[in-house]
Formats: structure tokens, C-alpha cells, sequence
């Protein structure tokens, strides 16, 4: 079986080719320097194509599909 070189993956509905073994923030990284340093701040967070959020340091499969959100804060937590 081949190991292909790169994983073609999507981040706020843009492709981008990463090498294979990459994490999720890698791919964000290359294309959002900021929101991937506010990812790993806690200001921001990545969520899969459902809207769940994911650590940022999920493996990368070829086709997936991230986005970057801001981390709301819950009405319980600023009572």
C-alpha cells in the first residue's frame, strides 16, 4: 500500500494540501496563521463539517472539512 505524500483538506471552505501525518491545526496553520495561534490560545475553536467541535490536534484524512469559530462563552460560566 502507498502512503500518499499530502491530504487535500478544507478550512472555512478553503482547500489546502498538507503532508501526510498533519493535524488538523497544521491545516489551519497554512492558511490562518492568526486563528490557528487563537485555536491554541482558547479564543478561538475548530469544529468539523457538524459544527462539533475537535481537538486541534486530530489526525488529518483526506476531505476533511474544518472551521474556525469563536469560543462563546456559556451563561452559566460568566454568572
Amino acid at each position: 500500500m502507498t502512503v500518499p505524500e499530502s491530504l487535500r483538506v478544507y478550512v472555512n471552505e478553503r482547500g489546502v494540501s498538507v503532508p501526510f501525518g498533519a493535524l488538523a491545526i497544521d491545516a489551519v496553520r497554512v492558511l490562518f496563521a492568526e486563528q490557528a495561534e487563537a485555536i491554541v490560545a482558547g479564543t478561538m475553536r475548530l469544529t468539523d463539517s457538524r459544527g462539533l467541535p475537535i481537538p486541534a490536534d486530530t489526525p488529518l484524512v483526506g476531505g476533511a472539512i474544518f472551521r474556525v469559530v469563536p469560543v462563546r462563552e456559556r451563561l452559566e460560566d460568566s454568572l
